[in-house]
């Protein structure tokens, strides 16, 4: 969910205090998204998609935890099957400076990826490193401007408040062991939310367009990864989510939803 554009000279530091405001905002929730296949090209294998995802963002205290589980089967032109089950789980400092991910992916029951680490960032300039432990132990510089994942959706929504629509950052999730990603981030005009009687938790809140196209820092490929589109609320629930990996784009609607706790703190 990321071009050109150096990451280093949009000059904002990764510290999260300066989204105090839009922090106090963010309701913890749990969500249960239907995945499905959008569109494929007559060029993609892949014919199919279905799966659910849950996606839970909690108040710790002393920082934020994300929790991401996808159960997706996939089925392609020929006729197979592949059955992908990812458990994804962070934590990260409310100051945007300390960061945990532990990453475990099964391809038709069997381990594919198990990643595990941590990682800083200087409070000043946002630069810092990673250590994984798994798949093997392993260092890695970050540049400077690096934010973590729940600063970066927290910068979407202080920029989208501020009416600015584009915005360029260096992301480091540890969803691999390849290194931070470039996100470039377009924001539309805010709307209402597209299904407030679905749940409370949707009524009352600003929504915005998000485009996010990801450029992984260690390839020279002029075309991303992939981009992420999402309907993104003022409490950072996200409304629904379609995901284009070139060949084919994969849809997350939002099914059910749930409110968590704010920590008290």
């Amino acid at each position: 969910m990321l071009a050109s554009v150096s990451a280093a000279a949009q000059a904002a530091p990764a510290a999260a205090p300066q989204y105090g405001t839009v922090a106090a905002g963010i309701q913890p929730h749990r969500a249960i998204y239907k995945m499905s296949l959008a569109s494929a090209r007559n060029s993609s294998k892949v014919s199919d998609v279905r799966g659910r995802m849950m996606f839970e963002w909690a108040d710790a205290c002393d920082g934020w935890t994300t929790e991401q589980r996808f159960q997706l089967r996939f089925v392609y032109s020929e006729g197979d099957e592949m059955a992908m089950n990812t458990n994804y789980t962070t934590w990260e400092s409310k100051n945007g400076q300390r960061y945990r991910f532990n990453v475990r992916k099964l391809i038709n029951g069997e381990v594919d990826d198990d990643v595990r680490g941590e990682a800083n960032l200087a409070p000043n300039d946002g630069n810092g490193s990673a250590q994984f432990t798994k798949p093997e132990p392993q260092e890695m510089d970050l540049p400077a401007a690096t934010m973590f994942p729940t600063a970066h959706t927290l910068a979407i929504l202080d920029h989208a408040l501020k009416g600015e629509n584009f915005f360029t950052r260096t992301v480091f999730d540890g969803a691999d062991a390849e290194g931070p990603t470039e996100v470039s981030t377009v924001i539309g005009q805010a709307g209402a939310p597209k299904d407030p009687a679905k749940s409370a938790l949707l009524r009352d809140a600003k929504a915005w367009p998000v485009r996010m196209a990801f450029f992984p820092t260690h390839s020279d490929s002029a075309q991303p990864e992939y981009e992420m589109s999402l309907r993104l609320l003022r409490n950072g629930i996200a409304e629904s989510m379609e995901i284009d990996y070139g060949d084919f784009t994969v849809n997350a609607i939002l099914d059910t939803i749930e409110a968590l706790p704010k920590s008290g703190c």
